[in-house]
């Protein structure tokens, strides 16, 4: 059995997948799948078919690519650069109306309560999630990995392939977008 720490694989997993180590890819895998599908999901506004797919991508580029990693960023900032080539790319390649947007999964976060309670809690996370949804890629991104994935800014960069005076820019914008699309939301709780 691998071991593995709560923020980063060993170096030694990572070295052994590089080796085709077919047990130490499995622990690669397992520590990261849920992470990967989670941003594919809200890149893909909840589509989980195509998040599947998008995690599937990944993980088989990442088969073929492992030995490409030199370990000058973290094992975590070269795979999330994996996820944005693969969200962005996979976005380009549909076709805008085959997005499906279903109100019913957003049922999975409301909180036990009443049922008033529970309906509007339901309808704010869709809301928030239909927000998110509608941002341009690239700062539908940037506000996934920063408040999705809670990666720092120099993170951010990295996995971006930009500078971080750019992901400031690019999350400052969709805050403002955000912000916007929501005002009729949050103006009517006040």
């Amino acid at each position: 059995m691998v071991n593995l720490s709560d923020h980063e694989l060993s170096r030694e997993i990572i070295e052994a997948c590089r080796l085709g180590d077919r047990d130490a890819f499995r622990a690669l895998y397992d520590f990261y799948k849920d992470r990967v599908y989670s941003i594919a999901l809200y890149f893909f506004r909840g589509d989980p078919a195509v998040a599947s797919d998008v995690t599937q991508q990944v993980f088989l580029k990442l088969m073929t690519s492992i030995r490409q990693f030199r370990g000058d960023a973290e094992f975590s900032t070269w795979l999330y650069r994996l996820v944005v080539n693969a969200c962005l790319d996979t976005a380009r390649s549909r076709r805008p109306d085959a997005v499906t947007s279903d109100r019913s999964r957003m049922k999975a976060f409301a909180v036990p309560g009443s049922q008033e309670t529970d309906y509007a809690r339901a309808q704010m996370a869709n809301s928030v999630r239909a927000a998110v949804s509608a941002l341009p890629p690239k700062f539908r991104i940037a506000v996934l990995l920063r408040y999705f994935e809670d990666l720092s800014y120099e993170q951010m960069a990295k996995a971006l392939d930009c500078s971080m005076g750019t992901v400031a820019s690019r999350l400052s914008r969709g805050h403002k977008m955000l912000a916007e699309r929501l005002k009729s939301v949050m103006g009517t709780k006040r």
